[in-house]
């Protein structure tokens, strides 16, 4: 099999000249991460998919992809990774008005600030419209309590992103605000949700008489679905797409994670000095090369089936990166294309699924261990010689998360059916009924 990664650069990549200029004249690794993050987001390159006038360069999601990719190659301090980026920026540059956007876009870019998603509760996890926080206006504040659930990163967010219900007496859609709540105060209270891959990125947070200023109200009272609506969408197209970062490893944005202090050229990998750059991780088409290496290195590669599924995720992921293209061709064309968002999620539920498979069928017997702390890593890796299972054994256990966070595969596959087929809704009168006068979670 051929390198799937090696593929020429496009045409019309004058901005990676420029960047390449840029990061000449900028990037010092004795800098603070801070300081250089400051740099990096107040010249657009943090988050170049951001329009001009919201901190960003107005890039395509693929050409973003490509400024990441030079920043690395280059050996600088990638961006301030994280559900501020991801979602809270571009929806905030969306909805928001400029104060808000030089209040919270700015600290999301320079990574001051890092943010977590209150959308998901116990109740209303498939329904989010369903959800039963409660936000109650009191002067020039509103009194938040109820509980969300899910909530990934909580432990590490400076801000939320929350939805809570303030009007029940409309019907549940039409009563919905979104919030950009601080999380450094009394009343908020997060608590970890430990998996069976044995850590804990999701929690579930708590609100007893917790305040958010009227002025944090993003896009207006009551309009919160419409802005949940860009959150969702940028959630689903960003987790499709699949991740990739600049030079970084480690360095976390906002506060808690303490890391803005910390001198800049500590936190980059000299070029390919990292496993998973060798193995293709971390980029488009890398969980396949990741694959394909582990399989030469145990000796299943010559195993027919195991090629041929092989092949079939590469081609799965090449299918995922067209459609991206097409997506970018499409805007730059003022146009869109209906559904690929949901599209894409499902694609990336399928991908995940296949590689759990795939990678325990190539690692064999040793896709039955698994360390659960550090302890039981480094144990496992003195015992098997092999550091590198770990990541096929933690991926399989976390592969049962994405068919269900950012929206459920039957969540996805409805929106497509009804918002882009056409097809009739199912029957329901929640759309019209006050939210006060529905069953529960109906």
């Amino acid at each position: 099999m051929t390198d799937v990664l090696a593929r020429p650069e496009p045409a019309g990549s004058a901005f990676l000249e420029e960047l390449r200029d840029w990061l000449t004249d900028n990037w010092d690794p004795d800098l603070t991460v801070a300081q250089w993050w400051e740099r990096l987001g107040l010249a657009g390159w943090a988050a170049p998919t951001l329009p001009t006038e919201s901190y960003g360069r107005g890039l395509s999601r693929a050409d973003a992809g490509r400024v990441s990719q030079e920043i690395a190659r280059f050996g600088a301090l990638g961006a301030p990774a994280g559900l501020g980026m991801l979602l809270a920026a571009p929806t905030i540059a969306t909805h928001g008005s400029r104060e808000q956007i030089d209040a919270y876009v700015r600290d999301i870019v320079t990574g001051q600030k890092a943010w977590c998603q209150l959308f998901s509760e116990p109740g209303a996890g498939s329904d989010l419209a369903g959800l039963t926080t409660r936000a109650v206006k009191d002067g020039d504040e509103w009194v938040v309590d109820g509980q969300k659930v899910w909530t990934s990163g909580g432990q590490y967010a400076d801000m939320g992103m929350l939805l809570a219900r303030t009007n029940s007496e409309v019907p549940k859609h039409q009563g919905i605000t979104y919030f950009a709540l601080d999380m450094h105060q009394p009343g908020v209270e997060v608590r970890p949700l430990r998996e069976m891959t044995g850590h804990a990125m999701f929690n579930e947070v708590f609100f007893t008489a917790a305040r958010v200023a009227d002025a944090a109200v993003i896009g207006g009272v009551n309009n919160g679905w419409a802005v949940a609506n860009t959150t969702l969408m940028n959630e689903r197209a960003g987790l499709g797409a699949g991740g990739g970062g600049g030079g970084g490893f480690g360095a976390m944005p906002g506060t808690v994670a303490d890391n803005l202090a910390r001198r800049a050229g500590d936190f980059v990998r000299a070029a390919g000095d990292s496993q998973a750059a060798r193995r293709g991780g971390g980029r488009r088409g890398g969980q396949a090369t990741m694959l394909i290496n582990l399989a030469r290195e145990n000796g299943k590669i010559a195993d027919p089936t195991i090629r041929q599924d092989l092949a079939r995720l590469h081609t799965y992921g090449e299918v995922a990166r067209y459609n991206s293209e097409r997506q970018k061709a499409a805007r730059e064309a003022g146009q869109d294309i209906p559904g690929m968002a949901n599209i894409a999620k499902l694609s990336m539920s399928h991908i995940v699924r296949l590689s759990r498979d795939l990678g325990l069928r190539i690692i064999g017997p040793h896709g039955m261990l698994h360390g659960y702390d550090d302890a039981g890593r480094k144990s496992l890796d003195q015992a098997t010689g092999k550091p590198f299972y770990a990541m096929v054994t933690g991926s399989a256990l976390s592969a049962q998360a994405p068919p269900i966070y950012g929206g459920t595969d039957q969540v996805q596959r409805n929106i497509i059916g009804e918002r882009v087929l056409g097809l009739p809704k199912e029957p329901s009168n929640d759309r019209v009924v006050p939210f006060s006068e529905l069953p529960r979670n109906a």
